[in-house]
């Protein structure tokens, strides 16, 4: 992975999950932390703290809120990225008020209801940008925690609302099925829903 969120988020994922992976070593349980992988909620069960817990199980799920396949949609500013490397949209387009475009370049003027291999063009009935209030590109874990969790300055979405969008909606469910020769995000979508059910259960507790 390259691009602005590069150095900082994976970089804290990588320290974390060895620090989980320590921490389940001593207790006799065995941890994988391969980036392309979601280790289950049960993995996490020696750790006894429950916000300690919390955390492990959302800093699990910063491998795929911080992943191209997301990062890409939820960009630092109103202009899409795309592939594994992040790089500007081409042509430059933009969100627009409702987050499909500008009024003279929709995104389904080329994203059609499938993905269109010959040209390498994704593609999804919905296919849309983040809205604003979302956009965490180059946001570290614990930023992103915070700003997902806060309904102040997460277009007022509930954690209900949150585990309904990352578990269920067909258009993040692309991300685990992109197609081409992009890299999928980590694990299933059943696998992250699974993690972040677990995160609010334990007190949706966000890293320092």
């Amino acid at each position: 992975m390259s691009g602005p969120c590069a150095s900082r988020s994976w970089s804290g994922t990588l320290f974390l999950a060895g620090s989980v992976a320590g921490l389940l070593a001593a207790a006799g349980i065995a941890f994988a932390a391969d980036s392309g992988t979601l280790a289950p909620p049960e993995a996490f069960a020696a750790i006894t703290d429950p916000a300690q817990r919390s955390v492990a199980y959302f800093n699990e799920l910063s491998k795929v809120l911080t992943h191209p396949r997301c990062t890409n949609c939820h960009p630092a500013t109103s202009r899409p990225r795309q592939g594994d490397g992040a790089r500007p949209h081409q042509p430059p387009v933009f969100r627009g008020e409702d987050g499909f475009g500008t009024a003279s370049m929709r995104c389904g003027s080329c994203h059609g209801a499938a993905n269109f291999d010959p040209a390498g063009v994704p593609g999804h009935a919905l296919w849309h940008l983040a809205p604003a209030e979302m956009a965490w590109e180059g946001k570290t874990q614990a930023q992103i925690c915070a700003q997902i969790s806060d309904p102040e300055r997460n277009g007022r979405r509930s954690l209900a609302d949150l585990v309904a969008h990352i578990g269920d909606d067909s258009l993040v469910g692309w991300a685990w099925a992109p197609g081409g020769n992009r890299t999928p995000a980590p694990g299933s979508q059943k696998q992250a829903k699974a993690l972040v059910e677990a995160w609010v259960a334990t007190g949706a507790v966000c890293p320092k």
